[in-house]
């Protein structure tokens, strides 16, 4: 055969041998097979899943949800904002919490649960009334921004807070109210622990005037002067206006239904 077909030296190839690259060609063969620097080693173990998300749960939802409202006022409470101070996303708060008035109901049920209703059941209508409210204007004027949500909430699903309902009619009925009275006694009384709650955080000088106006309103400077001095401290002076409306309050209902007091 022709002897040029089979040189005597042959070419070495142009790439190199396994083992003998250069280092930067060892870096384009990294790149090329997807390798890196950082893969970990053969049988060495995976991590499993992403790192796990913040724990969900009723008590931590219901936490959140307060402090937005304290904070910023019911309107601030929306899913996405609520999500945002938890820490998760807003698919993964509905998975717990089906509605804002879902979250609504328990932050109800929070502060119904602390209210005293105990007294209804030792036949002391008037007794267990008065304790009732003083409770309820306490645990309200702790947390007035809620007022004006909790004011206008459904019983509905709530279950703390229909049992608070409950034990307050039973006690009702049990001295006496007939079954027409008993709602509008608890609405009664509610409305005036409402404003008697925003009363506590009420300025000092709510009812002062300034002396260039008060020959307009003589009879209420007079009123004003009258009530400050006949009260013997200047924290009392809210807690002596619940006590005597109260009362006062308590006793018109009786006599409006024609119930003895006590029972």
């Amino acid at each position: 055969m022709h002897g040029s077909y089979f040189p005597q030296h042959r070419r070495q190839p142009d790439w190199p041998r396994p083992g003998n690259e250069r280092p930067d060609t060892k870096e384009r063969m990294k790149h090329a097979t997807g390798q890196s620097e950082s893969a970990p080693e053969k049988g060495a173990r995976r991590k499993q899943g992403r790192p796990p998300s913040p724990l969900l749960d009723r008590e931590r939802i219901t936490n959140t949800a307060m402090s937005l409202i304290r904070d910023s006022g019911a309107d601030a409470l929306t899913m996405g904002a609520l999500a945002r101070a938890l820490g998760v996303s807003t698919p993964a708060l509905y998975n717990h919490a089906a509605s804002k008035l879902v979250i609504l109901r328990w932050v109800e049920d929070r502060l119904m649960e602390r209210i005293e209703t105990g007294d209804f059941a030792g036949g002391d209508w008037f007794g267990a009334l008065t304790t009732w409210a003083t409770s309820y204007r306490t645990v309200m004027a702790e947390n007035a921004p809620f007022i004006p949500t909790i004011a206008t909430m459904p019983v509905a699903g709530a279950p703390i807070t229909l049992t608070m309902y409950e034990r307050v009619a039973a006690g009702l009925t049990a001295c006496g109210w007939p079954d027409a009275a008993v709602v509008p006694v608890i609405v009664s009384v509610e409305s005036f622990v409402y404003g008697s709650a925003y009363d506590v955080d009420a300025p000092a000088d709510i009812f002062d005037v300034k002396p260039d106006e008060q020959r307009h309103s003589p009879a209420f400077v007079r009123a004003v002067a009258a009530y400050g001095a006949n009260t013997d401290a200047e924290s009392r002076r809210a807690d002596e206006a619940f006590e005597t409306g109260l009362a006062s309050l308590l006793g018109g209902l009786a006599q409006r239904y024609d119930i003895a007091l006590p029972c």
